[in-house]
C-alpha cells in the first residue's frame, strides 16, 4: 500500500530520519497528501489509457466488431535529490549540547531538501535540466489545462467549477494553489454570501475546503507564469492520487540520512541527505490545470 511521508515518518526506527521526515513533511503541505510508490529500478514504465474503446447495441444475428482500448507507454524517471550537512567539530565541542547544535543543522538541510522538492513537483524540467523530473506543469498539459482566457483572467467560481469537473471519476482529492489565488477564491466566496470551509484531517492538519475538496496552499506555487502577452499569473491544479487514478510520487529507497562521518579536508563531521525521487501521472483523468489566473 502507497503511504504519504507524513504516514510513514511513524515507521521509522530512526529517530535521526524519522525527524528529517517529519520537517521535510511540515516545510511541504502537499506530502501530506501525496502517496509514494516503491520504484525498483531507476525509472518506472507505465501505459497510460488514451482511449477505451467502443460498445454498441446489437440485435440477434449482428456480426460483433472488436474494439480495445488503447495505450501510450510512459517513463518516469528518479533523479538524485539531496545535500551534506556539515557540522564543525569546534563548534559541536563547546556548545552547550552537541546534540541540538547536529540537530539544527540537519534540520536545515532537511527544509532545502523540502524546498526543493517541492519546487520540482510545480516548475521541474527534465529537458532544461535533465537531473530534475518534470513538474506538474509539463505533466498536466494540452486537454488537461484550461485557461481563464488568451492573456489570462481574473479568477471566477464557474471557471474553478468547470476545471473541478475535468478531474474524473468524481471529485479531485486536492487543489493546489498559490496564496495570492486563494485570497482571491475567499473573497469571490464572501461576495457569494459563502466562506471556505475547514476540516480537520489526518495528524490534526486543519485545510480549508472548497466544495468539500481540500485547499493546499503552497508558496512554491508560481505567480509569474506567462500566458499569450499575459504575465504575473498563476495557476490552480486539482488531483487524484493513485497509481489508477492519477498522481503519484516515486522512490527508491525512500528518504535516507546517511552518516559519512569525519572529513579528511576540514574538522567537521558530514550527514548526507538524499532522496531517489520522481513524478507519474498515472491517468490524465485524475489532472486538470486551470492557468492565467491575474493578481
Amino acid at each position: 500500500m502507497a503511504l504519504t511521508k507524513a504516514q510513514a515518518a511513524p515507521l521509522s526506527n530512526d529517530l535521526l530520519l524519522a525527524g528529517v521526515i517529519e520537517t521535510i513533511v511540515n516545510e511541504s503541505q502537499l506530502l501530506h497528501f501525496l502517496p509514494f510508490m516503491e520504484v525498483t529500478g531507476t525509472a518506472v514504465r507505465y501505459a497510460r489509457e488514451t482511449t477505451t474503446g467502443t460498445t454498441t447495441w446489437y440485435d440477434v444475428g449482428d456480426t460483433w466488431t472488436e474494439s480495445t482500448a488503447t495505450f501510450s507507454e510512459q517513463t518516469a524517471t528518479l533523479k538524485i535529490l539531496g545535500g551534506d550537512a556539515d557540522v564543525d567539530n569546534f563548534i559541536a565541542a563547546t556548545y552547550a549540547d552537541t546534540n541540538d547544535i547536529e540537530a539544527e543543522i540537519i534540520r536545515e538541510k532537511a527544509k532545502s531538501v523540502a524546498y526543493s522538492f517541492s519546487t520540482a513537483f510545480f516548475t521541474g524540467n527534465a529537458v532544461t535540466n535533465p537531473k530534475q523530473f518534470d513538474g506538474v506543469n509539463r505533466l498536466v498539459t494540452g486537454a488537461r489545462a484550461m485557461s481563464m482566457g488568451t492573456n489570462g483572467a481574473a479568477l471566477t467560481l464557474d471557471k474553478l467549477d468547470e476545471m473541478i469537473d475535468m478531474v474524473k471519476p468524481g471529485k479531485p482529492e486536492l487543489l493546489l494553489m498559490s496564496k495570492r489565488t486563494r485570497r482571491q477564491l475567499k473573497a469571490l466566496r464572501r461576495g457569494s454570501g459563502n466562506i471556505l470551509e475547514v476540516n480537520v484531517r489526518d495528524f490534526g492538519l486543519q485545510v480549508e475546503t472548497y466544495d468539500g475538496i481540500p485547499i493546499i496552499v503552497d508558496d512554491f506555487l508560481p505567480e509569474n507564469e506567462t500566458l499569450g502577452t499575459g504575465t504575473n499569473l498563476s495557476s490552480i491544479y486539482a488531483f487524484k492520487f493513485g497509481q489508477g487514478a492519477g498522481l503519484m510520487g516515486l522512490e527508491h529507497g525512500g528518504i535516507q540520512a546517511e552518516r559519512v562521518g569525519e572529513l579528511e579536508t576540514k574538522d567537521a563531521t558530514r550527514t548526507r541527505l538524499k532522496w531517489y525521487c520522481g513524478l507519474a501521472l498515472f491517468n490524465e483523468l485524475g489532472a486538470a490545470r486551470l492557468q492565467g489566473i491575474t493578481a
